[in-house]
């Protein structure tokens, strides 16, 4: 699903290191149990009207931890940059996004970005969902993007989670699904397009994580089926994908797991080869078998239920409700998943999609209660780390946005001496973990000027 109102929404995720064995567990790559990375994806509440920022900190108090966006490079680049991997080239459009960045960090919540949409000059002349005729302006671009925001440049906040394209077994985001001989054609352009946007990131920033996929959760395997626009199914999809050469690389797959129907809820199942939010274990063991990897990570970045009767066809308010709960309990349930993104915060009057927690008219549904307070429950943001951990790694975003990196942030355990550590490049702080033996620990940190953060750290095993 993406929205192209004021520019593109869908749903969001978080934030990862990676570390020794000895270090705790490395987000979102690693599994922690009971701990999910929760967010939005609302571009045009969140990024582009006057209240985004009231409506950040709506999210962050709704128990976001991330804010997904998507990043439409036609509209960030309409023209060729003269230095495309230059991340401050005249020619890049980034200003709301910059300010996204920096109000999401001062909350205490990480960015996802989703790179879509190819700009003319790239394509010959085509419409966005047709692929870059040269891969390397799309790696070019990935790599200005993570570069601006590596947390290398006083100001701009480091950004490490990215993925790739939106949807792109479908033929409304990725054209064309099949050639003029009915053969598949889509997953190879999509293939180009995924190796073009991890080299780039983690050119510009070798931290970064990227997810490929981005898949819808249904879709036909044959050109014209039913009079509706070609598609794969994400199982097809994947696997055709799988089987390119040189062969992809990534760091988790996304996909968006809509039931086939909304009143079916979360739970409801849907036929293989499609892939719903119960049958993403089957999919992920897939994914392990098809491209040689071992417990590939999930992201869902894309979920949600409309509701009526702003829209015909969706479910009672009671019901989203139950399902936003419900939502959170199965994802946080599956050792795979390590975020699921809500699409999107707030209805917009005008908009078709209305499955946001908020009605148009600023009214909070009875979701939102529910959501939040799953999401708390689940905050990632208070690791859960094994037993002999020596160093523990918390997010102190909250301070970054006033502290340079390098800076001194005096810490306070519970029972323990005050001391101090340098923040991290990233926004992060690393702290020793051997003289704790508490099941649980509660940490507080400060820059000196007023500005704090906590956590709840507990071992587990």
């Amino acid at each position: 699903m993406l929205v192209l109102a004021a520019g593109a929404a869908g749903v969001a995720v978080w934030l990862t290191l990676r570390g020794s064995p000895t270090e705790a567990p490395a987000l979102p790559q690693d599994a922690m149990p009971g701990r999910l990375l929760v967010g939005f994806q609302d571009d045009p509440t969140l990024r582009w009207n006057s209240d985004r920022a009231t409506m950040l900190a709506q999210a962050r108090k709704a128990g976001a931890t991330v804010i997904r966006s998507t990043v439409i490079w036609s509209q960030v680049a309409p023209r060729r940059p003269q230095d495309a991997t230059n991340p401050f080239d005249p020619a890049y459009r980034l200003d709301d996004l910059d300010e996204l960045a920096r109000t999401a960090e001062r909350l205490g919540m990480e960015l996802q970005l989703a790179i879509w949409g190819t700009p003319a000059w790239a394509n010959g002349g085509q419409k966005p969902n047709q692929a870059p005729t040269r891969s390397s302006d799309l790696a070019d671009f990935a790599q200005a993007l993570a570069g601006r925001y590596s947390g290398r440049y006083p100001g701009y906040p480091a950004v490490r989670l990215f993925s790739v394209w939106n949807e792109p077994n479908l033929e409304q985001f990725l054209a064309p699904q099949f050639d003029a001989r009915r053969l598949s054609v889509g997953p190879a352009a999509y293939a180009r397009i995924a190796r073009a946007v991890y080299d780039g990131v983690k050119r510009g920033n070798p931290d970064a994580l990227v997810a490929v996929g981005e898949t819808s959760a249904h879709g036909h395997d044959k050109p014209g089926a039913g009079g509706v626009q070609d598609s794969h199914s994400p199982v097809r999809f994947a696997r055709l994908v799988s089987e390119q050469r040189p062969r992809v690389r990534f760091d988790a797959w996304a996909i968006h797991p809509y039931p086939l129907y909304p009143a079916a809820g979360p739970a409801g199942r849907i036929r293989w080869p499609g892939v719903g939010l119960t049958s993403l274990g089957r999919f992920g063991r897939a994914l392990d078998r098809w491209f040689g990897r071992h417990d590939t990570p999930i992201w869902v970045t894309e979920y949600g239920f409309e509701t009526r009767p702003a829209d015909p066809l969706g479910v009672p308010l009671a019901d989203q409700a139950r399902f936003a709960a419900q939502t959170l309990r199965l994802a946080a349930g599956d050792p795979r998943v390590r975020m699921l993104v809500w699409f999107v915060l707030r209805d917009q009057r005008g908009n078709p999609w209305q499955s946001g927690l908020i009605d148009a008219q600023g009214r909070p549904k009875p979701a939102l209660a529910r959501f939040a307070a799953s999401a708390r429950r689940l905050d990632a943001q208070d690791p859960v780390v094994p037993r002999g951990t020596k160093r523990v790694r918390v997010p102190a975003l909250e301070l970054a946005y006033y502290t340079p990196s390098g800076g001194q942030i005096e810490v306070h355990m519970l029972g323990e001496k005050p001391f101090s550590v340098h923040l991290g490049r990233d926004g992060w702080l690393e702290l020793p973990f051997t003289k704790v033996r508490a099941a649980t620990i509660r940490i507080w940190a400060t820059d000196g000027h007023g500005h704090f953060a906590n956590w709840t750290v507990r071992r587990r095993g």
